[in-house]
């Protein structure tokens, strides 16, 4: 049975229809909102994946090329196998508030596919793709705990809009997708200019209250088309074995894991899960697998205890206290800025490049094609965490973090008229005890810093966790790595002295409430603007010059009608102005003329030789000319490369001459003086005025 439900969302129709497409899928969901279409499906296995300790969930995003009605531009016409970093972080946005929602212990291979279908070039896809995946596995047979929603935020003169279009985000001040359930937030992503804590919060629940006709939408449809949710028994504990192990393991586990350091600690609870389970003796021998699963809910649980019950962290920090933090800038002697960022155990190197134009990331999308003279690329190698993993591309996460860190630095960057560069960071993670992201924040703003960049503001960032039982609410600065394996969120906020520039929010439980978002908010602005004081202790202001090996940037503007005389038959001039001056040189429709140089000595050589060729005649001037051509009525001179002017019979000699041939041959050098240069480019010349006569005559 087909069924189409509608409701208005920020001032336009959105359409969730079922019963028509992909009717194979356990669930299959089209979402529209105005002509932008997605369709969105989901797939559960009936056999269990055995030997899975986390939910076997994949999400995938594509976005279609013919959805906005053009051919991909590759060499192979066809969208390409590999996601797109579009396409990577959309497929993190959906994941995130789903996973929590689905039974814990549920072990069956659960696939969601959002398809973009359709895109006019105004509404973007990702908030449908959430929509659509919630509504989904609403009317599956999946066990899942929703439905959830999202809508995006922006604001624009101080007014919130839902759901604003393209053209309206690139005006807004503040841009976030919030996601929530009927009662509470469970995931914000997004970012500002500087917004204020209290407005970042009442834009979080200007959305939250904006998605309750959707959240609605999705439950009238379930009514319709929904159908049993298949029987799931989560796994039977052995509360036997449960006792056993806590009883006889408590006292070593809990002296395991109040060791401060990371890799002590990670070696002390290895080797006492593995004493105790060797001390359960033979009979548990084939129940490894089970055993190890009882020792990590249990530690999780001590760890929990010592915040909830002892009021104490793992490390012995105030619940607010931030771990101890150095800063070294420099450390790099060729790239063009660099910077060391260490807070407690994380640690992470931050390497600054900068580039021309050309050096700029294109990237077609579903708007077009966009250019990018902006990127941030996070790195996160196993050695970083004492593990031996296969090297291979940047991963989700890898991919997730860099956008993150992208949207944190980039609200402070010059603009593009005022810093003709590309901008390249590279963050290498060294070391990772908790909030990598952070410190890539942290140490990107000092590389930019420390390689002369005119930034507005360092920003620094921090990554709050929250322990939450009943009414019981603790909030944690700087969480540590098994601090947020055990917590209940992750809440990642940036921002300068002025305000946030970016955030990020997920949790593991069914949802927060605005009372706590509000307290980790100015929690973490607090710490935050501590570890911005530490930063700047050490470099507080953009050095003066850029470094002495970055690329020297001169701009000239030259007559439009001159590109071709640089460019030259081929492209043969401008190669070989190049070559032969080692730059690089990028010509703009309008004139505009960028010379990119090693050494400034070089950039000079090249902007030199772009004068000679398109140098323009003033009148009165006098050349040493070339004459290049005769004709009846006079001579064309050359008067400098790619430039000549007509000398009249009349201005060869002060005599009265015959033909022109009596007085010039072709090849001959000639001194000429400028009379007059017309509207449309034509040179009159005179040789008759730089004769000694003519000299003599304007003295009297």
């Amino acid at each position: 049975m087909e069924t189409l439900l509608k409701t208005e969302i920020g001032g336009q129709t959105l359409s969730l229809q079922a019963g028509k497409l992909a009717k194979q899928a356990s669930g299959s969901v089209l979402v529209q909102y105005g002509e932008t279409v997605v369709l969105v499906t989901t797939v559960s296995a009936y056999e269990e994946k055995i030997g899975f300790s986390f939910l076997p969930l994949t999400v995938e995003y594509q976005e279609k090329i013919y959805a906005a009605g053009r051919i991909p531009g590759n060499y192979f016409r066809r969208e390409i196998g590999r996601p797109s970093e579009k396409e990577t972080l959309t497929a993190r946005l959906i994941d995130r508030p789903i996973r929590p929602l689905f039974p814990k212990g549920y072990g069956h291979e659960t696939q969601v596919i959002a398809t973009v279908l359709s895109m006019d070039l105004e509404n973007e896809p990702d908030i449908l793709a959430m929509i659509g995946a919630s509504a989904a596995l609403e009317i599956s047979d999946i066990p899942f705990a929703g439905p959830i929603a999202g809508v995006r935020i922006g604001r624009i003169a101080g007014e919130f809009i839902v759901n604003p279009s393209i053209s309206q985000i690139a005006r807004s001040d503040i841009n976030i997708i919030v996601a929530g359930s009927k009662t509470g937030v469970v995931m914000v992503e997004g970012g500002s200019n500087f917004a204020t804590e209290a407005d970042m919060l009442e834009a979080i629940f200007v959305g939250h209250n904006a998605m309750q006709p959707i959240i609605e939408l999705q439950s009238e449809l379930r009514q319709i088309m929904g159908v049993p949710k298949r029987k799931f028994t989560a796994p039977q504990k052995d509360e036997a074995l449960n006792r056993k192990i806590e009883s006889e393991g408590h006292a070593r586990m809990r002296e395991s894991i109040l060791i401060p350091e990371k890799v002590k600690r990670s070696s002390a609870v290895r080797i006492a899960k593995a004493d105790i389970f060797s001390n359960l003796g033979p009979d548990y021998v084939n129940r490894k697998e089970q055993v190890y699963e009882i020792l990590d809910n249990f530690q999780n649980r001590l760890c929990r205890d010592l915040i909830l019950k002892e009021g104490r962290r793992i490390d012995n920090r105030k619940f607010d206290e931030i771990r101890p933090i150095t800063c070294e800038t420099g450390i790099l002697p060729r790239p063009h800025g660099s910077a060391l960022f260490t807070r407690g155990e994380t640690q992470v190197l931050c390497v600054l490049t900068l580039g021309s134009g050309l050096d700029e990331q294109r990237v077609e999308t579903l708007s077009g094609e966009e250019h990018r003279p902006f990127m941030l690329h996070y790195n996160f190698p196993p050695y970083s965490v004492g593990e031996v993993k296969r090297m291979m591309g940047p991963s989700r996460r890898d991919i997730g973090h860099g956008g993150l860190s992208t949207r944190a630095v980039e609200k402070v960057l010059p603009p593009k008229e005022e810093f003709d560069y590309t901008i390249r960071i590279v963050s290498e993670v060294l070391e990772s005890n908790g909030s990598s992201s952070m410190g890539t924040v942290c140490a990107a703003s000092l590389a930019l810093m420390d390689g002369g960049i005119p930034i507005t503001s360092p920003v620094s960032g921090i990554a709050m966790g929250l322990v939450k039982e009943g009414d019981q609410v603790v909030i944690l600065s700087d969480i540590l790595g098994d601090e947020d394996h055990t917590g209940d969120m992750d809440f990642k906020v940036t921002g300068t002295r002025d305000g946030i520039t970016a955030l990020q929010m997920d949790i593991k439980i069914s949802e927060l409430s605005r009372d706590i978002m509000e307290k980790a908010l100015e929690q973490a602005r607090a710490g935050r603007l501590y570890i911005l004081d530490k930063m700047l202790a050490t470099l507080n202001q953009p050095r003066k010059d850029i470094s002495p090996h970055a690329p020297k940037s001169i701009s000239i503007v030259i007559n439009p009608d001159k590109i071709r005389e640089i460019i030259g038959p081929g492209g043969k001039v401008i190669r070989a102005i190049q070559s032969e001056t080692s730059t690089r040189i990028e010509i703009d429709d309008s004139g505009l003329v960028k010379i990119f140089a090693t050494c400034l000595e070089d950039g000079n050589a090249a902007l030199n030789r772009i004068k000679e060729i398109t140098r323009e005649p003033q009148v009165g001037e006098v050349f040493d000319g070339t004459v290049v051509k005769i004709t009846d009525f006079g001579a064309f001179v050359q008067i400098f490369p790619g430039t000549d002017g007509l000398v009249h019979i009349s201005q060869l000699a002060e005599h009265r001459v015959k033909q022109v041939s009596d007085v010039v041959k072709e090849g001959q050098k000639l001194k000429v003086k400028v009379l007059e240069v017309s509207r449309d480019g034509k040179i009159r010349l005179s040789h008759k005025a730089t004769l000694e006569g003519a000299h003599e005559r304007n003295d009297q």
